[in-house]
């Protein structure tokens, strides 16, 4: 949907704010600030209204409210004497009251009409969710395949890092024999979702494939089959393995394209992508070309939130594994990165999982560091990353048990995920604080084949081996990781962040193991 009014156009599709033909910069809880009061344009919005819809109810300051409203108006061109367009109502709440025009994204539903011209492909990725077929003849399905493909579209658009087309433009396909590149082209994306529903015997079946539509080429397929049972509950359940099936499909698809583009081609957001493939290889030297590869998207664009939580995060991993030439000074860098990602976007679950934490392993303020974790997952409950990041802040403030249902849920998410080594290390660490070494040591292990040269798996399995007195084993494990990491000290692995302060049992399973204190 298009909003007009005087000189603006608001995409809530796209989530652009243009004026005249210029695109006015707008940070993403100002722009749901906007979207709220247009959309709720005939009546008076209270503050508790404001809350509730933003900040999805939970404690903030009247400061923070009027923060966001004088944003607000500033990007539209208001201001709180004038109030032109945005109206205070005293103790009352606020109202939009220019005159709005609404349209849609495209003049004409028809696909098979040739557009004015066709919208550039977004610098991000973007992705269209096209309505499911209904292959089984039964008209009740259409209902439960188009809310499922709305529940998709609303679940994908939770990552911020994508760029989704509302359910109203790719709507405008249903029905008709679609060609995945014109689709492409006519709207603007780099990726198609396209599914089938067939019901039989009690049984639903659920097909879906992801497409790259300038290439046709196939990222993902799959199918799914569920009992007919509550259809809203199967909706939802279709929906969670949809989208942490292709989420990291899209994401890897993503740093394939950017490591092909030429330097000169590079922007801010490829050279961030570059970046994290660096950064998750974990070594000295990745790192080092992770901070230079994101610093360089950080000059480029002084205001990108994500890129200085992952310079932050990688200044943290090299405190964490002892890389850093200058320990302070790298502590230091992580927390004001932290803090200038928060400042820049305090609302984005990605951003908020990060700076959890590198919070919690660097600065200690518990209460603050669980905020932002449950905040992220509120946000984005898709994401296994962000329940991943959940589960370490957990261990760290000394909640096993909180954190073990944290991995589990990143786990069960995406059970193919490259990184899926870390979630079972910090599981086998929140095992062992709660005496269940066995279980420890079978996570441990399972991490070490997904990633053999990760020095956390085998301080977990040297702290579980030595628990249970199996001497022998405790040793070799200590032995393997100290290849991995030869400057490991019991006193300098406590002194480099938080999380010893809840891992008692962890250190003494250290000591036992007869690891150098």
């Amino acid at each position: 949907m298009r909003y007009l009014f005087e000189e603006y156009v608001f995409h809530t599709g796209r989530r652009e704010l243009h004026r005249g033909g210029e695109l006015v910069p707008v940070a993403p809880q100002v722009f749901d600030v906007i979207d709220y009061l247009i959309r709720n344009r005939e009546r008076v919005v209270s503050k508790d209204d404001l809350i509730k819809a933003i900040w999805n109810g939970r404690s903030v300051s009247d400061a923070a409210v009027t923060t966001r409203l004088n944003a607000a108006r500033a990007a539209i061109g208001d201001s709180g004497g004038e109030q032109r367009l945005i109206k205070t109502l005293p103790r009352k709440g606020f109202r939009f009251i220019g005159q709005v025009r609404e349209a849609q994204e495209f003049a004409s539903p028809d696909p098979g009409d040739e557009p004015e011209s066709a919208p550039a492909v977004p610098d991000k990725p973007s992705i269209a969710v096209l309505p499911f077929a209904n292959m089984s003849g039964d008209p009740e399905q259409e209902y439960f395949a188009d809310g499922m493909v709305e529940e998709i579209t609303t679940a994908l658009s939770r990552f911020k890092w994508l760029f989704v087309i509302a359910r109203n433009s790719s709507f405008t396909f249903k029905g008709k024999a679609v060609d995945v590149k014109e689709v492409g082209r006519r709207l603007g994306v780099r990726y198609i979702l396209q599914g089938a529903v067939r019901k039989a015997s009690g049984k639903v079946r659920i097909t879906g494939q992801l497409i790259e539509a300038a290439t046709g080429a196939h990222i993902w397929a799959d199918k799914f089959e569920r009992d007919m049972r509550d259809v809203f509950a199967l909706q939802d359940e279709v929906t969670l393995a949809v989208v942490s099936a292709i989420q990291p499909k899209l994401f890897r698809a993503e740093i394939a394209l950017a490591a092909r583009r030429r330097p000169a081609d590079l922007t801010a957001y490829h050279l961030y992508l570059q970046a994290i493939q660096q950064a998750v290889r974990s070594t000295r030297e990745s790192l080092a070309e992770a901070l230079r590869l994101v610093q360089h998207a950080l000059e480029l664009d002084t205001r990108f939130a994500a890129a200085a939580a992952l310079a932050g995060d990688c200044y943290m991993e090299n405190v964490f594994r002892s890389y850093a030439m200058d320990p302070q000074l790298e502590r230091s860098e992580a927390v004001r990165l932290m803090r200038l990602a928060l400042s820049l976007d305090d609302h984005d679950p990605d951003t908020l999982a990060t700076a959890a934490s590198i919070s919690a392993f660097l600065v200690g303020d518990c209460e603050a560091e669980i905020e932002m974790a449950d905040q992220a997952v509120a946000l984005n409950p898709n994401s296994s990353h962000i329940w991943r990041r959940r589960g370490w802040v957990y261990n760290v403030v000394g909640q096993p048990e909180e954190a073990i249902r944290s991995f589990e849920r990143a786990m069960r998410m995406s059970p193919v995920d490259p990184q899926q080594f870390t979630a079972l290390t910090g599981m086998g660490f929140a095992l062992i604080e709660l005496r269940r070494f066995d279980k420890a040591i079978i996570a441990g292990q399972k991490a070490l084949r997904h990633n053999p040269w990760y020095p956390g798996s085998y301080r977990c399995l040297a702290s579980a081996f030595a628990h249970l007195g199996r001497d022998a084993e405790a040793r070799e494990a200590a032995a393997r990781m100290l290849e991995i990491d030869p400057a490991f000290t019991i006193s300098a692995w406590i002194a480099r962040s938080h999380l010893s302060k809840n891992a008692k049992l962890m250190i003494e399973g250290f000591r036992k193991a007869g690891l150098t204190e």
